[in-house]
Parts: C-alpha cells; sequence; structure tokens
C-alpha cells in the first residue's frame, strides 16, 4: 500500500521497498520465536517502531499514537490455531475499490475453517498485485465499535506479513490483525473485507482502537 495521491519519485519507492523489507524481517524474528505470546510482544515492539518512526508510516507527524504506540489487547493464546486450506465449491475473482479510481483484484484460493470460540469460515484470497500473496482480511463483531469499521488485516504475505506454516497448515494467529493504513489516513489505498471475511464473532485481540 502506499499514499493514494502522493507523487511517486525514488525516495518514496526507496522507503516503501525497506517499509516492506522491515515488515517480512519482523515476522521472520516473529516465527523464529518459540512462544507465541513473545512473538506477538516482539511484533508489537516492531511495529511500534514502524509507526513512529518510519517515512512510509500512515501517522500524521503530529499523531498522538506516534508517542503512545497503537493500542492492542492482551495476547489470548486461545485464538491461535494451524489450519488446513479447505477447498471452495465456485471459485471466485473480486475487484475491490482501494481509493479514488484505483482497484485491486482478488482471486479466491480456498477457505478457513475457525474453530471454537469463533465458529466461521474465512475466505482466502490471491492477490494479483505484486507478483501475488496471500491476502486474508477480517471484518468482525468489533468493527466500528472498538476495532475500525472497514477491518483489520490477518495475513497479506505481497506485504510480508506472514505467519508461516505448520505441517502444510497455515498459521492462523487472530493476536496478529492489525489496521491497514486507511485506518490512520485517508489519502492511503486499503482493499477492505469483503462478504466471505465477516464474522460475527468479536474478536477482542490485536490492533484495537
Amino acid at each position: 500500500m502506499m499514499p493514494a495521491h502522493q507523487p511517486t519519485s525514488t525516495a518514496t519507492e526507496l522507503q516503501l521497498a525497506d517499509w516492506r523489507r522491515r515488515v517480512a524481517s519482523l515476522y521472520q524474528a516473529v516465527r523464529a520465536t518459540a512462544e507465541p505470546a513473545q512473538g506477538h510482544a516482539l511484533w508489537r515492539r516492531g511495529r511500534d517502531e514502524l509507526m513512529r518512526g518510519h517515512p512510509q508510516s500512515p501517522l500524521a507527524p503530529e499523531d498522538a499514537l506516534r508517542r503512545s504506540g497503537v493500542p492492542y489487547w492482551g495476547y489470548d493464546p486461545e485464538l491461535r490455531f494451524a489450519l488446513e486450506l479447505e477447498a471452495v465449491a465456485e471459485p471466485a475473482t473480486l475487484t475491490l475499490p482501494t481509493g479514488g479510481t484505483e482497484t485491486t483484484t482478488l482471486r479466491r484460493l480456498g477457505m478457513l475453517s475457525l474453530p471454537a470460540p469463533l465458529e466461521a469460515t474465512l475466505d482466502v484470497w490471491w492477490m494479483e498485485q505484486y507478483a501475488g500473496g496471500l491476502f486474508v482480511p477480517v471484518r468482525d463483531g468489533t468493527a466500528g465499535d472498538t476495532s475500525y469499521g472497514g477491518g483489520r488485516y490477518l495475513l497479506d504475505t505481497a506485504k510480508g506479513a506472514d505467519l508461516g506454516a505448520d505441517e502444510g497448515r497455515l498459521v492462523v494467529d487472530l493476536n496478529f490483525l492489525y489496521h491497514p493504513s486507511c485506518r490512520y489516513n485517508a489519502d492511503w489505498q486499503c482493499p477492505l473485507a469483503p462478504a466471505g471475511n465477516t464474522i460475527a464473532y468479536a474478536v477482542q485481540a490485536g490492533e484495537r482502537l
């Protein structure tokens, strides 16, 4: 993602590449951490550092979150799963608006069945942009109340947000839900969660308002 109306320049493109590189390195460090709660704490610190000081941070220079850090719920170990990617009967392609006249195209790969306490399914998408990548946005029961109304992101492997796999199953940890940049700055492009990624359960985990 990058601001929808920001002029491109060599400096901007290099900054964006550095942001993605740092995000990928952060998730690599998280995957290498044996204890999930410790990995989550590492992720929070790293994300706060990026949001606070990186040139590609969506936070305005005067935003108080640069000083306080982004708020999160506490880590809940019951919201971490290793799930099979299940086949879907009908393939689907979506073209979603991301701001202004910009769009992004998604192709559904399958779905994940979330066990109790969620008892819900999430579609898993392949982003046709950025040379491809898994994309799992989530709009849950907290959306519009204690989290951003447009939803949060769980996985976005094209941008490095990837918790890996366990014996072929996708690692899905809802404590790593984070707000897209458009929650902080309307100039940023953000594909939001479609119907197949909307669940009723209020996920009080991850990044919050």
